[in-house]
């Protein structure tokens, strides 16, 4: 249960991070690029055995590890996006309503079945998901929904292939070093797409992108961690740690970022928390 509260933690610090980027004007793709290489650094300080670069490819999670980097780098740009843009609330929503597709998956791929409750509670998580996004009419714009769908479909594809890969191919001593692949992988990706933005680096965004590989490393690591607990079924994990970093990052955004809500988005958020804990029923 502590590394939960630790994943939640800073999982919850991410979404607030990428609302200070905006306010303090950060490059955000340079910044993201420099968390991975931090993240990817930390990973390989972390990990206590001999790393041979040559044998990694023949760990059965390296491809895993691969497509997992595409997804983290694609999904953390929308995610900066729609917390700049829709606010932490709406973005926090938006990622962690996204455990029905892990639970979708497990219906489809391991024939779990799925009782009344938790039948409701999907569907009031796809109305929280909108009922969150939604502002008063004029404030209608293009991103409204967009980034909040993208941001929905690609957490919940990402926590999916986590645990897939998890559960059935890294060992736990191995998780630093699978962490690490994830984050180098990410990390060569975004230097191509910096090379092809051509944007000027300033140390400003650099020092950002430390402070969020950070953070970014702990988060993943530290929810790894918990996955390993055999108290908790990942179901039940998952439910306990988005609902944590919904209510968390509502009350930052409220306090702190003085995000205003209407009524609707104050609807969706209760329908989103009961939606976790019917899900995890």
């Amino acid at each position: 249960m502590f590394y939960l509260l630790l994943s939640i933690l800073f999982s919850s610090a991410i979404f607030i991070i990428f609302k200070l980027f905006d306010k303090y004007l950060i490059n955000t793709p340079q910044a993201i690029v420099t968390n991975y290489a931090t993240a990817f650094t930390i990973g390989i300080f972390s990990y206590n055995d001999t790393i041979q670069i040559s044998n990694i490819p023949q760990k059965p999670w390296f491809i895993g590890a691969i497509i997992l980097s595409c997804l983290f780098i694609s999904v953390f740009n929308i995610m900066a996006i729609t917390a700049q843009k829709n606010g932490v609330t709406v973005a926090a929503i938006a990622g962690k309503m996204s455990v029905i597709i892990p639970v979708m998956f497990g219906v489809i791929l391991y024939h779990e079945k799925l009782h009344v409750l938790q039948i409701v509670g999907i569907i009031l998580a796809l109305i929280a998901v909108y009922l969150t996004t939604a502002k008063e009419k004029t404030e209608l714009q293009a991103h409204q929904y967009l980034f909040p769908i993208l941001l929905f479909i690609g957490s919940g594809i990402i926590d999916t292939s986590i645990k897939y890969v998890q559960h059935h191919f890294v060992a736990l001593t191995e998780i630093p070093l699978f962490s690490a692949t994830i984050f180098g992988s990410a990390f060569c990706l975004g230097i191509g797409l910096l090379l092809y933005l051509k944007k000027r680096i300033e140390l400003k965004n650099i020092l950002a992108g430390i402070s969020l590989g950070i953070i970014n490393y702990f988060a993943i690591y530290y929810l790894l961690k918990a996955l390993d607990d055999k108290t908790l079924v990942s179901a039940t994990l998952f439910s306990i740690n988005n609902v944590s970093i919904v209510l968390l990052t509502t009350l930052i955004g409220l306090a702190f970022f003085k995000e205003k809500l209407i009524p609707k988005n104050w609807i969706g958020i209760c329908f989103a928390i009961i939606s976790i804990f019917l899900i995890a029923n």
